[in-house]
């Protein structure tokens, strides 16, 4: 626990750090922080925050510089959201705003991360909406002995087909038989929905009827997913002109190839996306985005009522949450708007 002294002078500490990217000596914190204390009583203090690990001193400078850890109680107990001065008549969001229509997703979550990264000066990311996979109709062809082809079709005419291995042989008459009970029960719900209730059905049906039903669950699963990984970012290039990142080229070559591998950038979305509001990871806090100077600011949006997506903003550990927030909250309440609209 902090005393109001030594949380006063860590919060100065950091918005001095964050607005100067220069060590904060005791000088500077006896001016800025209002507290009229001797030089020698901030040294003492700054020594408690730096052996509680909230702040570090460079090699080559007397002051200090806030630690990952120092970002997060900053973040959580002291910062103070402002109002963001966010342009109505910017071009991106005025295109958000007037141009882009809910038909149009691709080009939706690509306008929404070029402004996330224009806005913000780093990398902006968006995840594509996660559609539900709706069962339209069920085919079941028999393909040879205990092989049988699952046939998925989707309202908007998509197909998704997988060979499934069946415990017995199969006439083409059962398969047929099977589709049209399924067809008939279950045409017209979303896999998740179908999932649900066959939890609870799947005693009541006939064997073969559950063991091919559960195949065409798993095929309409496999082919959301698919159609889910999908991220789009926007100024990776960003990141090279910022001090704090580009002088390790090696934690940079590992970022750009998290960037263009997104299997590990799509995890965290996907676990932001299961969060209410606005969500910050600092340093290594993700397990997903391990580098001490780097923080993601993401939040989840929504298509009429239900969260399917995720946009967010990754820069360095060094850069005005409050004004991130504030980007990242506005950013997903438009593309909400936008692929909401009716």
């Amino acid at each position: 626990m902090l005393d109001d002294r030594a949380k006063t002078l860590l919060k100065t500490l950091v918005e001095r750090y964050i607005a100067e990217g220069q060590p904060v000596g005791s000088r500077t914190l006896s001016r800025a922080s209002g507290l009229e204390l001797s030089p020698a009583t901030i040294r003492n203090v700054m020594a408690d925050l730096e052996e509680l690990g909230l702040i570090a001193s460079p090699h080559t400078s007397a002051g200090r510089v806030p630690t990952a850890r120092g970002y997060r109680v900053f973040v959580d107990t002291m910062l103070t959201a402002r109002p963001v001065d966010l342009n109505p008549n910017e071009p991106g969001m005025r295109s958000m705003h007037e141009q882009l229509q809910p038909d149009q997703p691709q080009r939706v979550i690509a306008h929404a991360a070029q402004l996330l990264s224009s806005l913000s000066h780093f990398v902006g990311v968006v995840t594509a909406p996660r559609k539900s996979s709706v069962f339209h109709h069920i085919e079941f062809l028999r393909l040879g002995e205990r092989r049988v082809l699952v046939i998925l079709v989707a309202p908007d005419g998509d197909v998704q087909n997988r060979v499934v291995f069946t415990a017995r042989d199969h006439t083409q008459s059962e398969l047929i038989e099977a589709s049209n009970y399924l067809n008939a029960h279950y045409s017209g719900l979303t896999i998740e929905a179908v999932r649900e209730r066959l939890k609870t059905e799947i005693d009541a049906l006939r064997g073969e009827i559950a063991t091919l039903m559960q195949a065409a669950v798993q095929l309409g699963t496999a082919a959301g997913a698919e159609e889910g990984d999908q991220v789009v970012i926007s100024g990776e290039r960003n990141l090279l002109t910022v001090q704090d990142l580009s002088s390790d080229m090696g934690s940079l070559r590992k970022l750009f190839e998290m960037f263009e591998q997104k299997t590990e950038l799509m995890r965290l979305l996907d676990v932001s996306s299961r969060a209410a509001g606005v969500r910050i990871y600092i340093g290594g806090e993700s397990q997903v985005a391990p580098f001490e100077e780097l923080s993601v600011v993401s939040a989840p949006y929504e298509v009429n009522g239900k969260v399917v997506g995720t946009v967010g903003v990754i820069g360095p550990t060094r850069m005005a949450y409050d004004r991130m927030i504030q980007i990242v909250d506005i950013t997903s309440r438009l593309v909400t708007q936008a692929l909401s609209q009716k």
